[in-house]
C-alpha cells in the first residue's frame, strides 16, 4: 500500500520531477534544465506517493486564477506533472494522488490538460474547453486597410518585464483563461533551449500599449519559412487586427500556424477566408469543480427560467446536493430536481462550451428542461486557455 506525503524540498523536488518525466518517456533534467525548474515547485503544493522510501508517483498544483462566465476571476489550481512509475501502474496509485490532492487543494477549481482522455473523468474532471489549430497561407494572406496604432519590436530583456505586466493587464479576457504564475513565467523566459529565437512585439493604440505577440520563425529543408504563434494577447479588436496586418506582413514567411478559440473571427479578416485552414480541434481545458457551491455561484447565468440540478460527487460528496440556479443566482434547496447530473459533466458544461441537451441526447444525464439549463449556463464567447502548463 502506498503513502501519501507533502514534499518539502529540493532533493525530494528534483527526484519528482525526473519521475515524472520518466512516466512520459522523457530523460531527467539536466542540471542546467534544473536550475529552472525548480523555480516551479511550490511548498505545499507538491504531493508524491511512495512504497516505502521509493517514489512512485508524482503530482502538484500551482497557484492561479481562472476567468469564469460574467468575468468574475476566482482562485484556480492548475494541476500538472501527473505521473506513476511506469512498475507501478494499474495499482491504485494515480487514485490515491488524486484523491488526496482534490480533498487538500485550496482552491475550488482545477484545470488540467490530459495526455489521455479517458483518465481524468473518473476522478471528476470535465472537457469544459476546446481549442482550434489553425494553419495561415501568409503568401496569400491580405487583410485590406492600414494599420491603426503602432507595433514595436522589443528587445528580450524588456520583453521579459513587460509581457507578465500586459498579460496580467487584459491578457484574462475570457471563460477559462487563467493567470500566470513566477514559475510559468521562468520557464518560459528561459533562452536556453528552443525559444532562443522568440520575437515579441508589442502594439500601441491612443491609451497606451494595449496587445503583443510573440512568435518564432523555423526554415524547412525546402527553404520554406514556418511561423508559430507562441503568445498572443489583445485589449481590443484594433490591437488584434494590426498585430495580424504586421504578421501577415512580413518578409521570408510561408506558413502561420496559431491556436484560437472556437469562435475566433480571423478568417474574416481577409480578402480571401480560405487562407485560413483549421488543422484540428482538440480538448483543451479538463475543468474540476472542487467546491460545487462556491464555484456556481461565481459564475452568471442567462435569462431563463430556474432549474433545479443535483450534483453526485464520489470523491468529494460534500458537493453532492441540489441547487437552484437562476438568473439571479444560485441557492441549495430540497426541492426536486430537474436534472441529475455527475460532477464531471457538471464542469464540462461550466464554462459553456458543452449543452446540457447535448449530454441528454447522448444519454449521459438524465432529466427535464435541458432548455431552460442550456439557457442559464450559455457564454457569449466559448471558452479558451492560452496558457500551457
Amino acid at each position: 500500500m502506498t503513502d501519501i506525503r507533502v514534499l518539502a524540498d529540493d532533493a525530494q523536488y528534483r527526484a519528482h520531477n525526473t519521475l515524472f518525466r520518466r512516466a512520459m518517456h522523457w530523460g531527467p533534467p539536466t542540471d542546467e534544465k534544473w536550475e529552472i525548474g525548480r523555480r516551479t515547485y511550490e511548498p505545499g503544493r507538491v504531493i508524491a506517493a511512495f512504497d516505502g522510501d521509493t517514489m512512485v508517483g508524482t503530482t502538484q498544483t500551482f497557484a492561479s486564477s481562472m476567468v469564469v462566465p460574467g468575468g468574475a476571476v476566482v482562485p484556480h489550481a492548475a494541476v500538472s506533472r501527473v505521473g506513476v512509475r511506469a512498475d507501478y501502474t494499474r495499482r491504485g496509485v494515480l487514485s490515491g494522488l488524486m484523491r488526496e490532492q482534490l480533498s487538500t487543494v485550496p482552491d475550488p477549481v482545477a484545470t488540467l490538460r490530459a495526455s489521455e482522455g479517458r483518465i481524468y473523468g473518473r476522478f471528476g474532471y470535465g472537457l469544459a474547453g476546446r481549442v482550434r489549430f489553425l494553419r495561415i497561407d501568409a503568401r496569400k494572406a491580405v487583410i485590406p486597410g492600414s494599420p491603426v496604432g503602432r507595433v514595436r519590436m522589443v528587445d528580450p530583456d524588456t520583453s521579459d518585464k513587460l509581457v507578465p505586466e500586459l498579460h496580467q493587464a487584459f491578457g484574462l479576457d475570457r471563460p477559462g483563461q487563467i493567470s500566470r504564475w513566477p514559475g510559468w513565467w521562468a520557464i518560459h523566459q528561459d533562452r536556453k533551449g528552443e525559444a532562443e529565437n522568440l520575437v515579441t512585439v508589442v502594439h500601441s493604440g491612443p491609451d497606451g500599449d494595449d496587445g503583443y505577440v510573440s512568435y518564432k520563425v523555423s526554415e524547412d529543408d525546402d527553404f520554406k519559412h514556418h511561423m508559430q504563434v507562441e503568445d498572443f494577447a489583445w485589449a481590443n479588436t484594433d490591437a488584434w487586427r494590426d498585430l495580424w496586418i504586421y504578421l501577415t506582413r512580413l518578409d521570408l514567411v510561408d506558413t502561420i500556424t496559431v491556436d484560437a478559440a472556437l469562435d475566433d473571427p480571423i478568417n474574416w479578416l481577409f480578402e480571401d477566408p480560405r487562407v485560413v485552414f483549421t488543422k484540428d480541434v482538440f480538448d483543451q481545458i479538463w475543468l474540476r469543480l472542487v467546491d460545487v457551491p462556491r464555484m456556481l455561484a461565481a459564475r452568471a447565468y442567462g435569462a431563463a427560467a430556474p432549474v433545479v440540478i443535483e450534483v453526485h460527487d464520489k470523491l468529494l460528496p460534500a458537493n453532492d446536493g441540489r441547487y437552484r440556479v437562476s438568473s439571479d443566482g444560485v441557492e441549495r434547496v430540497d426541492a426536486p430536481a430537474d436534472i441529475t447530473i455527475p460532477v464531471d459533466l457538471l464542469g464540462a458544461v461550466y464554462l459553456g462550451d458543452t449543452k446540457f441537451s447535448d449530454l441528454a441526447a447522448a444519454r449521459r444525464i438524465e432529466g427535464a428542461r435541458f432548455d431552460e439549463a442550456d439557457a442559464l449556463f450559455a457564454s457569449p464567447v466559448a471558452p479558451l486557455c492560452s496558457t500551457f502548463f
